[in-house]
């Protein structure tokens, strides 16, 4: 059995006006589902296909763990935590690829 990694990730929309935060074991897939709006719901209805952040977990718990403690921030403190990663907000998923983002 290979190692399994999770994702914490946030999209959010061309004008990076909404945010939206889940969990994922297959970041790839699930940014090619937002990209062609393969599943209905709040990311279909709301344009969310820019992925701007994640966080890669060993465990499902942990991950799950820290999508909920992300999803109860304030939404200064959501972006707070994207400019650390991700100041310029720049797409991470390009491709069909994730892009490693430079934090020098």
């Amino acid at each position: 059995m290979g190692i399994r990694l999770y994702y914490v990730y946030i999209v959010t929309n061309a004008y990076n006006k909404v945010l939206y935060t889940g969990v994922t074991n297959d970041l790839e897939r699930r940014c090619y589902e937002h990209k062609h709006k393969i599943v209905k719901g709040f990311t279909q209805k709301f344009n969310v296909d820019k992925l701007i952040y994640y966080e890669k977990f060993d465990f499902i718990d942990l991950a799950i763990s820290r999508e909920k403690q992300i999803k109860g921030y304030p939404r200064a403190k959501k972006i707070a935590l994207i400019n650390i990663l991700n100041k310029e907000w720049k797409e991470l998923y390009s491709n069909k690829r994730l892009v490693i983002p430079n934090l020098g």
